[in-house]
């Protein structure tokens, strides 16, 4: 981290934590501390970005070990119930990038979704939007377009 004085934000919280664990791997996982999400890990890239640390600021290699850690902790913890929810830039609350992951709720589904085959084809927004994406079979859902997107996950 370039300026460390910047750590000391509460939005830089996630970037204190990151900061403290080894160069490899490229990510790792950290339970959500939000007494009121006891089911929530998050999963974080060890490297910082710029500003918002947005995942279309990432690299394509980047965004493929942070999205197939997530969907292989988020199966290994809830089988194929589980859900990742990335919140846009107007609702984040830290500026570290990371994907809540936690068991999706049911009947949450909405017909607005593009299917794809796997973590290296999930779309990257670019206009400050979040995601979510849950698995449907052998493919997965990807929500696009949404700003608060965590509430789709079981607190």
């Amino acid at each position: 981290m370039a300026i460390p004085e910047t750590l000391a934000a509460r939005e830089c919280a996630l970037c204190r934590v990151a900061e403290e664990q080894p160069a490899d791997p490229a990510v790792f996982f950290l339970k959500d501390n939000n007494p009121r999400k006891p089911n929530r890990l998050l999963v974080l890239p060890r490297a910082h970005g710029k500003a918002q640390d947005s995942l279309s600021a990432m690299t394509p290699q980047q965004r493929l070990i942070l999205w197939t850690a997530a969907i292989e902790k988020a199966r290994s913890l809830w089988g194929d119930k589980w859900g990742l929810a990335v919140n846009g830039d107007s609702a984040r609350t830290q500026c570290h990038a990371h994907i809540h992951i936690g068991k999706l709720l049911e009947g949450i589904e909405t017909p607005r979704f593009v299917v794809v085959g796997g973590p290296a084809q999930i779309p990257v927004p670019t206009d400050g939007t979040g995601m979510w994406v849950h698995p449907e079979g052998s493919k997965l859902h990807v929500h696009l377009n949404e700003q608060i997107t965590e509430t789709v996950l079981l607190r």
